[in-house]
């Protein structure tokens, strides 16, 4: 087998702007160009998938990068297709960068006769010879434990802790994390520990998907600048209702920090027509240009920590340390301004 040079990247059609983001930091941190294995991943008339890789793959270490945002099933078989590519192309490890694991909220049963689609959808990955996965911000944790591989889960947090002493620099005190469920209070209470801020928690009752019924906050955020964190924004009905409540309970201001922008139909409408100041997302899912366009929607970038999440995973060093703010730092070099 030939010595491995460099790690080798390839893309699907599910987020080109960050894979290519992720090549040009790899690029710089490496001092070599890092491209993209030019391939190509098309549809036949009736919608069938086809892959091609176009350079020798033998014996390279491979990493997909391919999040199964919507649409969903063709992300996931574009996926799967380019993994099978890849192994019968004789590559020498395949690692799927996954930074929005779609799917992830069907993790557990919770009513009769329902699937658990994040366990198959593990299954449906192993079986197609992924050996290791690399995602973000899972929608539940324990989710890393479907999969018979490794897997690094990035957070975004650290990036949003970032993000926060940069923006709110003057208003550091008057700062309040909230989760808009009981369900996210760690991912909450994380992201309050990082920035020495409150917690608090707005609890909701859900009469059926898509429908809050009620909502009340629990703890005090009276003059308080609210910074809601959440894992992803869909419908954003509970985003924008969780606002509300907020401001009616005194809050000077609402933020929202969400890791994936799914942004589904009326989303960008209710979040621009919203009481909320700003909706902060990563763009582990591509930002659609309604989005962009959004006056009060902000992207952060992921390919920095992504890059260097990679370069780790193929030098055989530690991912992990990429969750505390001295090695996350450096890696968004003037982006955020050091405090």
């Amino acid at each position: 087998m030939p010595a491995i040079v460099e790690p080798k990247l390839i893309t699907g059609n599910a987020n080109q702007p960050l894979a290519n983001g992720i090549a040009r930091r790899m690029s710089m941190h490496r001092g070599v160009n890092v491209g993209l294995v030019d391939a190509r991943v098309e549809r036949f008339n009736d919608g069938e998938i086809f892959v091609e890789v176009y350079e020798n793959v033998r014996g390279e270490d491979m990493f997909i990068i391919q999040p199964t945002s919507n649409p969903a099933n063709d992300n996931l078989m574009e996926l799967l297709i380019m993994c099978d590519a890849l192994r019968r192309s004789s590559a020498g490890r395949i690692t799927a960068v996954i930074p929005y694991f779609g799917y992830a909220r069907q993790d557990r049963r919770t009513k009769a006769r329902t699937p658990i689609t994040a366990k198959m959808v593990a299954n449906m990955l192993v079986g197609a010879g992924i050996e290791r996965v690399l995602t973000m911000d899972l929608h539940a944790a324990q989710i890393q434990g479907f999969f018979d591989i490794p897997v690094d889960n990035l957070y975004a947090s650290p990036i949003f802790a970032l993000d926060i002493k940069a923006q709110f620099k003057d208003q550091m005190d008057d700062l309040m994390v909230v989760s808009p469920d009981v369900g996210g209070v760690a991912r909450a209470r994380e992201l309050a520990k990082r920035i020495n801020s409150p917690l608090s928690i707005v609890d909701k009752r859900r009469e059926k998907p898509g429908e809050i019924a009620e909502m009340t906050v629990i703890g005090d955020v009276t003059d308080k600048v609210c910074l809601i964190v959440d894992d992803m924004c869909d419908t954003a009905g509970t985003l924008c209702k969780a606002a509300e409540v907020l401001l009616d309970n005194g809050a000077r201001e609402v933020h929202s920090y969400i890791s994936h922008g799914v942004m589904s139909g009326p989303a960008v409408e209710r979040v621009t027509n919203s009481v909320m100041k700003s909706l902060v997302l990563t763009d582990t899912i591509q930002p659609t240009q309604e989005v962009l366009n959004a006056p009060n929607i902000r992207i952060v970038p992921t390919a920095p920590v992504f890059a260097q999440a990679i370069l780790n995973i193929w030098n055989g060093t530690s991912v992990s340390s990429l969750f505390e703010a001295e090695s996350l730092g450096p890696i968004y070099d003037g982006m955020y301004a050091a405090e």
